[in-house]
């Protein structure tokens, strides 16, 4: 099985980010108040709905509850049930509100070009919306326009400061490498952090901020802190289950996963969950049976994701799938994750030309971006560049991970 382990973290970061801008205002249905439970929200929505059924908000913020939930429980069949009570909104009066929603169901579809021309609308009726500029944000992104991206982002630090834009500025600093500033700006949102989902969502990120530098210590305080928060919290016990694998602790980090992905089966969980069952030396068919049967519920209620059908491909030994699947992504949006995934899928499939021009694209950050690097370098014969790369990796993150880290000391010992 070709290596893909935690190929997938920006966008679990991105969508994370993305599921805290969903709850529109201006209604008194309790679907947009943070501190009801999750499932109390979408109740109460529909039970108000049918008392007033004109109330145009209110639709707007039963969309929001339905995508919040399927964040939640990774549950993409509630996507059409979102946008059936943003449009209904929509129908019964012109309003941003539930534009945003259409905007945010749109990312969480990877489909980020919906998104952005939704945000943009939105922002049309209400120019100084800051959720607006944080859907906005969210596909500018995931598009490649950085410039672009962190313009969404000022404008909603300046229009509605908080933890949603603290959080998105955060992870536009770590997608430029301005690692101290992204965590200073993660403690800023937690600071504002009154639901103990939100807490756990900013101790996560920290936490995966300090295990991209190779801070175990720091790591293992995060999402020992996100886990006391919201026991629930999934992308928190996902990082234990790397922390513990880097750590040596493969039974601790497969118990990790073998919880994780029973109370949540997303695609991304089960293909590192198979990734360490690989190592382990134990079989692994299961999980990425499960993990190709999720991204199909995903694809049949809207959603579009290369990046996860080209990890599928590719650990399942079809490297000239991955490559088709990572050029279609491509050709949507030009994000590192896209440059990476294509480069490595190209690595795979013998045309390690091609793949070192979308590897330089993709940058050096976060280590694993760097270990590609070097490795096509390496298969070129580029010796001196492959040491550059292979070393920059290891002194990023001497942890990144628990295959490829070895297996960089390994080239770099060979090389030397």
């Amino acid at each position: 099985m070709r290596r893909i382990l935690f190929c997938l973290g920006l966008v679990a970061a991105l969508l994370l980010v993305a599921g805290i801008v969903t709850r529109p205002r201006n209604t008194p249905v309790s679907a947009a108040q943070p501190s009801a439970p999750r499932d109390n929200r979408i109740a109460r929505a529909q039970q108000h709905l049918r008392d007033v059924p004109g109330d145009w908000a209110g639709w707007a913020a039963l969309g929001g509850a339905y995508l919040e939930q399927a964040r939640v429980t990774a549950d993409p069949a509630l996507y059409p049930q979102a946008e059936q009570a943003a449009r209904k909104s929509r129908a019964l009066r012109p309003n941003g509100d539930a534009l945003i929603v259409l905007g945010a169901l749109a990312n969480a579809r990877h489909d980020f070009s919906t998104a952005r021309d939704q945000a943009k609308s939105a922002l049309k009726i209400q120019p100084n919306d800051g959720d607006a500029y944080g859907v906005l944000a969210d596909a500018l992104t995931q598009l490649g326009d950085r410039p672009g991206a962190t313009e969404a982002v000022q404008h909603m630090l300046d229009t509605r400061p908080g933890l949603a834009a603290y959080a998105r500025a955060s992870y536009d600093l770590e997608l430029r490498g301005q690692i101290g500033p992204a965590e200073s700006l993660m403690r800023r949102a937690l600071s504002d952090a009154v639901d103990p989902h939100d807490a756990a969502f900013c101790h996560t990120q920290l936490g995966d901020l300090a295990f991209g530098r190779g801070d175990l210590r720091s790591a293992a305080d995060e999402y020992a802190a996100a886990l006391a928060a919201d026991p629930s919290a999934t992308a928190a016990q996902r990082g234990r289950a790397r922390l513990r694998a880097a750590q040596g602790d493969l039974p601790g980090a497969l118990a990790d996963y073998a919880d994780l992905t029973a109370r949540l089966p997303g695609p991304a969980y089960l293909i590192e969950y198979a990734e360490l069952l690989n190592i382990a030396g134990r079989p692994a068919t299961d999980q990425l049976f499960l993990a190709a049967a999720a991204q199909q519920l995903f694809t049949a209620n809207g959603g579009q994701d290369g990046l996860t059908t080209a990890a599928l491909a590719l650990a399942t030994g079809r490297p000239a799938d991955a490559v088709a699947a990572a050029r279609a992504e491509w050709s949507r949006r030009h994000h590192p994750d896209v440059a990476d995934t294509l480069a490595w899928s190209l690595h795979a499939a013998g045309q390690d030309t091609e793949a070192l021009r979308y590897a330089r694209l993709a940058g050096t950050q976060p280590a694993s971006y760097a270990y590609h690097l070097g490795v096509i370098h390496l298969s070129l014969g580029h010796v001196a560049e492959a040491r550059t790369e292979l070393s920059r990796a290891l002194a990023t993150n001497p942890y990144f991970s628990p295959t490829d880290a070895p297996n960089a000391r390994r080239a770099l010992g060979a090389l030397r």
